[in-house]
């Protein structure tokens, strides 16, 4: 049986800390995995700036009870689970995603999660797993599915490579020079024909 796993932001949601860098006009928390591959730099770089300019949980939820998924992203969802399994793999975090999953027909999304303090101040963030998309994919594959894996950045490399098919879906550029042998689709209707073709394998 085949299953598909895939990334989350870039992919059915708008970047969650863009939307946070745009809100507050702190330009370093535009930095995604799509800029910097080693993702614990990356969050420990975030906390320290939430921390510097006293932003609370409570102000980066004010900021996603604004976002709505991508354009056309709920109904490509909702034809992918008409296709196969679908599970969501996130370096998001289970408090920033829960209130929007109802706007993507609540898929199954496994993330990490944050330490927050009384007054909603983030002390730390909690990694389920290190490397949890490549696991993810390794247990799936133990369980004798075939995985089918896709996303936009330098994090879910692990899981496109560890997938029978992995592809990207709208990379930056940087990410296809640097991987050029790994398939790129660029919008949901090429994303459709992939997954289809995969599917048929």
């Amino acid at each position: 049986m085949k299953i598909i796993v895939a990334d989350l932001e870039g992919v059915f949601l708008p970047e969650i800390w863009i939307n946070v860098a745009i809100k507050t006009g702190i330009e370093e928390l535009k930095l995604t995995t799509r800029d910097i591959s080693d993702y614990n730099v990356l969050m420990t770089r975030r906390l320290a700036i939430l921390k510097e300019n006293n932003l609370k949980m409570q102000d980066i939820q004010a900021v996603i009870a604004t976002i709505d998924p991508l354009e056309g992203a709920t109904d490509m969802l909702n034809w992918i689970r008409g296709q196969a399994p679908i599970i969501i793999l996130s370096d998001t975090y289970e408090e920033f995603v829960k209130p929007l999953m109802v706007k993507l027909n609540f898929p199954t999304v496994l993330c990490h999660h944050l330490t927050v303090d009384a007054d909603g101040s983030i002390t730390a963030y909690n990694i389920r797993t290190e490397n949890q998309k490549s696991a993810a994919v390794k247990a799936l594959k133990s369980i004798n599915y075939e995985v089918i894996a896709f996303g936009d950045s330098y994090n879910d490399l692990g899981m496109i490579q560890e997938a029978q098919t992995g592809f990207f879906f709208c990379p930056p550029e940087s990410i296809i020079t640097d991987f050029p042998d790994i398939p790129v689709t660029r919008n949901y209707a090429e994303l459709k024909q992939m997954i289809r073709t995969a599917l048929i394998k």
